[in-house]
């Protein structure tokens, strides 16, 4: 299956365990998404002792996730895109719905 997951929290819990659906679905043998919004593009560098997203986020590329984060959302946190976190617009993200089988959305 195909899931696109979407995720708009920083919220250390919430995005961690998005992140944790993403990387438990790629070990899976399932196609996996994401794309960052809004706060979410902050994850990267989001460090929680007990929720650590960014940790998540690195084992999700390591599992050979794709992440997409909203260049609009990174420009208006004075942030850049990366290689695990490349810009990408709003095109992207209508085509990881478009892709998808599934949506979710944290």
């Amino acid at each position: 299956m195909k899931f696109g997951i979407i995720i708009e929290t920083k919220e250390p819990e919430k995005s961690w365990n998005a992140l944790r659906f993403a990387v438990t679905s790629k070990k899976k043998g399932h196609e996996v998404k994401v794309f960052l919004m809004g706060e979410a593009v902050e994850i990267q560098n989001l460090s929680h002792e007990k929720y650590d997203a960014a940790a998540q986020l690195k084992e999700f590329d390591n599992v050979g996730g794709e992440v997409l984060a909203c260049g609009t959302c990174l420009k208006s946190r004075m942030m850049d895109g990366n290689e695990v976190c490349p810009i990408s617009t709003m095109v992207d993200c209508v085509n990881v719905v478009t892709w998808a089988d599934r949506v979710l959305t944290f």
